[in-house]
């Protein structure tokens, strides 16, 4: 019942277009919750990630899962704007949460990110602890994360890349 009622929130949400937000409804102060509660970590040792430790960085948390045709769209964007923009303090953190049984495994994971060629941050979050933390409904959903550690933008869906990527390019220019 869980997957219907996400899959009519996506389609509702790419009916009506790609979906940006200023402020993430349930989260006080925009504060950014942290990574806590999922796991394994790829592309890190191991070692978890989180958002007191990414202070001073610009961060994306991208909500998707490998199964998810939006998410795959996406990919290419994100994949490009770790690489454009990592060595100006951007950080992107993948949030695997799988909408189907055979995408909370391990195994699947690991090939996924390396058959699909992701080199930052993942990490399982098989029972939703982070997603839920974010108050989050949708896959794909990308919330951008400022250096003091508020979200200050939110995208859900696909679309308005040039809208997004300016969003990152300004609050790495922006002054702590």
């Amino acid at each position: 019942m869980r997957a219907l009622a996400v899959i009519s929130m996506c389609m509702a949400a790419l009916t009506a277009g790609a979906l940006a937000i200023n402020a993430v409804p349930g989260i006080a102060a925009a504060t950014a919750p942290d990574l806590t509660g999922g796991g394994p970590w790829f592309n890190t040792d191991g070692r978890p990630v989180t958002i007191a430790s990414l202070r001073g960085k610009v961060v994306g948390v991208e909500m998707w899962t490998a199964g998810c045709e939006n998410c795959l769209n996406v990919l290419p964007y994100m994949k490009e704007w770790y690489a454009k923009y990592h060595g100006q303090g951007f950080v992107l953190v993948g949030v695997h949460t799988p909408e189907f049984a055979h995408e909370g495994k391990v195994d699947y994971v690991r090939a996924a990110i390396a058959r699909l060629g992701i080199a930052y941050p993942v990490v399982m979050d098989n029972n939703r602890r982070i997603w839920d933390a974010y108050h989050n409904s949708y896959w794909p959903a990308l919330y951008l994360i400022d250096k003091r550690g508020q979200i200050r933008y939110t995208h859900i869906g696909e679309g308005d890349y040039d809208v997004t990527e300016r969003q990152i390019a300004g609050l790495i220019k922006e002054k702590i």
